[in-house]
């Protein structure tokens, strides 16, 4: 029988091993993990307002705020103010958007490195396997 800590012990291991080596693929665009995961889904979805993306993400809403407001002083995203004051509504900048190519590129290379040991298969059972953790 495998022991739980030691799984979840290698687990983290892995996900702060790939998150720096992320950064350091994603540093050549001016970007860290965290600001690509926004950049990334609004790409993927659209505009999305910051309590969409807090949610999406999983992570605290005043974390998202802080990377929004550094997105946006770099020129990566723009908000603006929905039909409610409260609610405001995350955009990609053109600059964003004609840089989306290159850093995808970068992005791949990364990914392959780090699934580059996992046939097709195992790579589509662990995507299943994760999908299975916790509740959601």
């Amino acid at each position: 029988m495998i022991n739980k800590s030691e799984l979840f012990h290698t687990l983290y291991q892995k996900t702060r091993h790939m998150t720096k080596e992320l950064n350091e693929h994603l540093q050549k665009h001016q970007l860290f993990s965290s600001q690509w995961s926004i950049v990334y889904c609004l790409k993927s979805n659209g505009p999305m307002t910051q309590s969409e993306l807090w949610r999406y993400l999983g992570v605290e809403a005043p974390t998202v705020t802080r990377t929004l407001l550094k997105l946006e002083d770099t020129g990566w995203i723009s908000r603006k103010h929905g039909k409610d004051k409260r609610e405001r509504f995350v955009f990609l900048t053109e600059k964003a958007e004609s840089q989306l190519p290159t850093i995808e590129k970068s992005v791949t290379n990364f990914e392959e490195q780090m699934l580059d040991k996992l046939t097709e298969e195992e790579q589509e059972y662990l995507h299943f396997l994760l999908s299975k953790l916790g509740n959601s």
